[in-house]
């Protein structure tokens, strides 16, 4: 049987064309590597400090997305841990973060500032002089855009133009500019379980629940000392809950207003 040969011109222009194609398959090759190696990551940690146990998480924005939950597709509240690892799994997410993301009101309305995917749904709580953690002044924002974050008081958050994505308001604040809030006493004993949520830099923060019941300057103090956080904001008390899969912690109870979560995707 005869070689086949053809002209030189045409014996170029099939090499080029092999050459792309073998281009396009290690290109596509790595695309797909790197898309694989974006993986969501949780540093979740038991810390232990001033002989008391806390849950920490922390989070680096640039690689693991933070949203917050209130009600679902349907426009029914949530309320529960339990409720949103179920939404998740319905979409085929896994959770793999959950907690109370903040102060709400009898029907669970949120009570301050709540912005959720750049809509906000309540405004700012301005009211100075009102009852209860929430209002002692001063409380609160803690806020995403993009993956950037901070915590800041309210009546600073009110004049800066932010805009974020998502944003909840709480109170009190537990660290202003690495102080401690100036009503917190050390040695008190008003305690309770409490969470919330400080900020380490522009890309990363830090979310807490304790084991057990503690007073706000031991908390406030946790964030500063332990945590290294230059501004930290109290989420709530006694009803907080926390899902954290990798500390063996699922508290799937509770009936909240806004929550936090983090999730895999397929």
């Amino acid at each position: 049987m005869s070689k086949m040969s053809f002209p030189k011109g045409i014996t170029n222009l099939i090499s080029i064309i092999c050459y792309s194609f073998f281009l396009t398959i290690i290109n596509t090759s790595c695309s797909a590597q790197t898309t694989s190696q974006k993986v969501v990551e949780i540093d979740a940690q038991e810390v232990t400090y001033r002989n008391q146990k806390f849950d920490v998480v922390k989070i680096d924005l640039r690689k693991t997305p933070v949203q917050f939950f209130w009600k679902n597709k349907n426009g029914k509240l949530i309320r529960s841990l339990e409720n949103l690892k179920k939404e998740s799994e319905s979409d085929g997410k896994e959770l793999l973060f959950g907690m109370n993301a903040g102060m709400y009101q009898l029907n669970r309305n949120p009570q301050g500032l709540y912005i959720e995917n750049g809509k906000t749904v309540k405004s700012l709580d301005t009211l100075q002089d009102g009852y209860g953690n929430f209002y002692l002044q001063p409380n609160g924002v803690f806020y995403l855009k993009n993956d950037s974050t901070g915590v800041l008081p309210s009546t600073l958050f009110s004049k800066k133009n932010i805009q974020p994505t998502w944003a909840t308001q709480s109170g009190p604040m537990l660290l202003i500019n690495e102080k401690v809030h100036p009503i917190f006493k050390e040695g008190s004993t008003n305690l309770n379980i409490r969470n919330g949520v400080g900020v380490i830099s522009k890309h990363e923060i830090v979310f807490v629940i304790s084991h057990k019941e503690v007073n706000l300057f031991d908390f406030a103090m946790l964030f500063k000392e332990e945590l290294n956080c230059k501004n930290a904001l109290y989420l709530d008390g006694f009803v907080s809950r926390a899902y954290i899969p990798q500390l063996n912690r699922k508290d799937l109870d509770g009936n909240f207003g806004v929550m936090i979560g983090i999730f895999k995707t397929p």
